[in-house]
């Protein structure tokens, strides 16, 4: 039906067969539309359109004028004209009518369109209605709908218009109900916007307008706020509206300003509500008026686009839970494909069975997992409600993601996450099995009495980790799933407890030092020891890059013929040998040890940098622009490692004005602390290393069910999960399955905000907490990462494949994970929406000593690119010129 009648008339339609109230009318299907303008020209506008860029409003602008003139010009064809008279007679003489807009990419689950269009109101006489038809189809050319559909990826030649006739409801009040709260997400909140007269006014947002938010569950009006109301529209006699402005003399104490509903048409309206949203199963933003009879009437019901969505399973225990998104933790604000959400859940299956929960079926993932949006979330309810929880979980997360801390403690006063859980004892009893399987005791005190063994059982594990890794060339497809499974269910977690203690003990006698020098160590002098750290994996590969490029630089001729090349055409010469030798040899080395990574890496569906170098050869490119000297990565590093040293002898010599025993102590811990910290990276290097061994055998799975037809290509693999690719396996024909999930993929990508953390019930505890403190205009505030002083312009990058930052911008992005470290080496300073002082983000910025403040909320979109800002990584602020976004 969409494609016949349009978004808004489909709903309409399907609310009247639902026997919901909704005026009479009739409608012009999309055919008259393409009718009309088969011999316009609209084709060669579609087809310019589709080759501009969708950041080029002015060449937008100009061709959607052009087909507005086409569309006006080309008039109603005869027979649809009759069409029309005779429909429109068959309501009644001159009646009045909305003649109402309905495009096909309109009012649909991913993106609503609303406002996009134009609705002409009280259009009387045939005529008139005859000229309202004719400019509705020019609307759907309007520089805003063709702005939008170029942003949201909508095809301008599958658009086309129907037009909705209604006859017009003379409302005494009107306005929009939304089913579920946008603001906060709560889905069990109506929030009822109303105004006397026209709900255009308040469609439009001409008007304030009364607010009501009323509980679904009970019926009862949580809040109502009068809105001062100084604009009215109304119908006028003959057709026609105005605009009838009140005295800004009035006030809303005036006794001439009531509510626009009494308490029980509210009650009424919102149980309107819960049956529209019941008809369809998911909230609905609906258009609503009421007439001088008191009768309620709906002008239209389409998605909430807007809200986040709701975990995918119910959880097993009654009452409101709260979830933690765990992609953010991770830097990944972008969701994962199925496969990669199909690997998490086995690794995170692993990790709960090592701990002793019980794991019903690996495959869907341990209790406490949950996906909403395709993206991780966490179940923390048990932690909220344990004492012990309470006091670790947020400290964790301070140094990790501390805006998720904040929210945490926001919820501590919340009666439904308050305290059953005090003594330590169930949580002793799921970490005791793994520290004593592992022998995570045995391994920090190895660390500690012998820091040379422990380095060298390390490196053993990880040897013997890339061995468990190896599967044989000769698997069949169904032994190559078994052994993903084994992968990933069995051999990744294992690593980690057994390196981990090592950085753990690491930072752990950094803070010891912290505690013993007391004031004389303060946090910038300690951050200063775990600079230039060596045994790094994630700072020896931007490293191992940089050095690439400075071979390279050494050869003039190959700079010559990589400079002002893009990174694609690079990435094809490399695939077909082409490259300079210096580049081509070198970089075959660099992906040889480092081809596993790859931006958000742990996703098993995201393509490698050995199946795709694009992004390192524009990182590549990038280096190159920098000269060799003072500034440069390796020197940098270098001087980062000779501070630290410094660093350590003054606090050594500090301790040894204490007593001879303190400075053995300080110089002991903090050599652990330089041998072990840098570790921190290596159990997620072997997490991709194992997940790039899985995605591997994948795509050999893929490769067989590509040729056997069962999917379209190998990478399609991604978008099924291990029991789709075993129904493939088994013969069944999964191309259409791929295809949709593949669309629901893409949607997701284009979402913008995604929640740290989630209530069952769709609430947002970031959206409902109380804003921050007052500070100067420009002013953004978040987490020091570190410490130093840069003014320069930003570069907002929102993906780094591609992605250009000139030497010595301020890179502003959503979150980094190791992917993202190479832009690292070229900028002057690091502002990220997620992230704490020890994200994965913040300890690189100061390996590289890079001012960088993390935790800086919604940055990519309150900054802009080439727009002078200052960091200042001690303090935590970023200082724009200029007004913010």
């Amino acid at each position: 039906m969409l494609p016949d009648v349009g978004g808004k008339a489909a709903n309409l339609g399907e609310l009247a067969s639902a026997g919901l109230p909704v005026p009479r009318g009739f409608c012009l299907t999309t055919e008259a539309y393409r009718r009309a303008l088969s011999a316009s020209g609209l084709d060669d506008i579609c087809a310019a359109l589709k080759s501009t860029d969708a950041a080029d409003l002015a060449g937008l602008g100009l061709l959607a004028a052009q087909a507005r003139s086409l569309v006006l010009d080309a008039g109603l064809p005869a027979d649809i004209s009759a069409a029309v008279r005779s429909a429109y007679q068959g309501l009644g003489i001159d009646v009045p009518v909305a003649v109402r807009s309905s495009a096909t990419a309109e009012d649909l689950p991913f993106a609503s369109f609303a406002g996009q269009q134009d609705t002409y109101l009280n259009v009387v006489g045939v005529e008139s209605v005859l000229d309202a038809v004719s400019r509705c189809w020019a609307s759907l050319w309007t520089d805003r709908a063709v702005t939008y559909r170029a942003t949201n990826g909508i095809d301008h030649a599958s658009a086309a218009l129907a037009v909705v006739v209604q006859e017009m409801v003379d409302s005494f009040a009107a306005g929009v109900m939304f089913t579920a709260n946008p603001v906060t997400g709560k889905r069990s909140e109506a929030v009822i916007d109303a105004s006397p007269g026209l709900g255009e006014a308040v469609v439009s947002g001409a008007v304030n307008p009364d607010q009501y938010v009323v509980d679904l569950n009970n019926s009862a009006i949580l809040k109502r706020t009068l809105g001062d109301r100084q604009v009215e529209i109304r119908s006028v006699p003959g057709g026609g509206t105005e605009r009838r402005e009140r005295s800004s003399q009035v006030q809303l104490s005036d006794a001439g300003i009531q509510p626009c509903l009494s308490d029980r048409q509210i009650r009424e309206l919102a149980a309107l509500g819960r049956l529209v949203e019941k008809h369809y199963g998911a909230p609905q933003d609906t258009e609503w008026a009421l007439d001088a009879d008191g009768k309620l009437w709906l002008t239209q019901a389409r998605p909430i686009t807007t809200l986040y969505p709701i975990t995918t399973r119910t959880p097993p225990v009654p009452g409101v839970h709260a979830f933690l998104n765990f992609s953010l933790a991770q830097g990944l604000t972008r969701p994962l494909t199925p496969m990669g959400l199909a690997g998490i859940r086995l690794i995170a299956s692993c990790v709960a069975g090592t701990a002793g929960f019980a794991v019903p079926d690996p495959r869907s993932g341990p209790p406490p997992y949950y996906e909403a949006g395709q993206r991780i979330f966490f179940d923390l309810t048990s932690v909220l409600r344990s004492r012990i929880g309470r006091k670790i979980v947020p400290r964790v997360f301070d140094v990790m993601e501390a805006r998720s801390a904040k929210l945490m403690r926001g919820l501590f006063d919340d009666p439904r996450f308050s305290v059953t859980i005090r003594t330590p004892l169930k949580l002793i009893r799921h970490v005791a099995p793994v520290a004593a399987k592992y022998r995570v005791p045995e391994s920090l005190l190895r660390g500690l009495v012998r820091p040379d063994a422990a380095m060298e059982r390390a490196e053993r594990l990880n040897s013997d980790l890339r061995k468990a890794l190896e599967v044989p060339a000769q698997a069949t497809a169904h032994q190559r799933i078994a052994h993903v499974q084994r992968i990933l269910g069995r051999e990744l977690f294992a690593s980690v407890p057994q390196l981990l203690p090592l950085p753990l003990l690491g930072f752990a006698m950094l803070a010891l030092v912290g505690r013993i020098l007391g004031g004389q160590a303060s946090y910038d002098e300690l951050q200063t020891v775990i600079r230039g750290l060596p045994n790094n994996v994630t700072t020896e590969m931007d490293l191992a890059l940089w050095q690439l490029a400075s071979k390279i630089r050494e050869d003039p001729d190959a700079v010559a013929s990589i400079e002002g090349q893009a990174a694609e055409a690079l990435a094809a010469q490399y695939r077909d040998a082409e490259l300079p030798a210096v580049a081509q040899g070198g970089l075959d080395a660099f992906l040889h040890v480092y081809g596993h990574r790859a931006v958000a890496e742990i996703d098993l569906g995201m393509p490698r940098w050995g199946d795709d170098p694009t992004h390192i050869l524009g990182v590549l490119a990038n280096y190159l622009r920098l000269q060799p000297g003072a500034g440069a990565p390796d020197e940098q590093f270098r001087k980062a490692a000779a501070d630290a040293d410094q660093q350590v002898a003054k606090f050594v010599a500090r301790a040894r004005a204490i007593s001879p025993l303190h400075a053995l102590v300080v110089r002991v811990a903090l050599d652990r602390t330089r041998r072990f910290a840098g570790l921190r990276e290596s159990p997620k290097y072997n997490l991709v290393l194992g997940l790039a061994a899985a995605r591997e055998q994948l795509l050999l799975v893929g490769n067989e069910l590509a040729a056997s037809q069962r999917i379209e290509q190998p990478e399609d693999i991604f978008f099924l999960d291990l029991d789709g690719v075993e129904n493939a396996l088994a013969g069944e024909d999964l191309r259409s399955a791929v295809a949709d999930h593949k669309a629901a993929y893409e949607q997701e990508l284009r979402r913008r905000h995604i929640p740290r953390m989630l209530l069952s019930d769709g609430t947002e505890p970031e959206a409902t907490a109380v804003a921050h403190a007052e500070q100067r205009p420009g002013t953004l505030s978040g987490s020091p990462a570190s410490s130093g002083l840069v003014t320069a312009p930003a570069r907002v990058i929102m993906d780094p494949v591609g992605a250009h930052l000139e030497p010595g911008e301020i890179l502003v992005a959503p979150s980094t994970d190791p992917g993202w470290t190479p832009l690292f080496l070229t900028a002057g300073g690091l502002v990220m929406e997620m992230g704490g002082p020890n994200s994965h983000g913040a300890v690189v910025a100061r390996e590289y000593g890079i001012p960088a403040v993390v935790g800086v909320a919604d940055a990519t979109t309150k900054l802009r690119s080439g727009q002078s800002i200052t960091v200042d990584g001690a303090a935590g602020t970023v200082t724009a010129e200029g007004e913010t976004s």
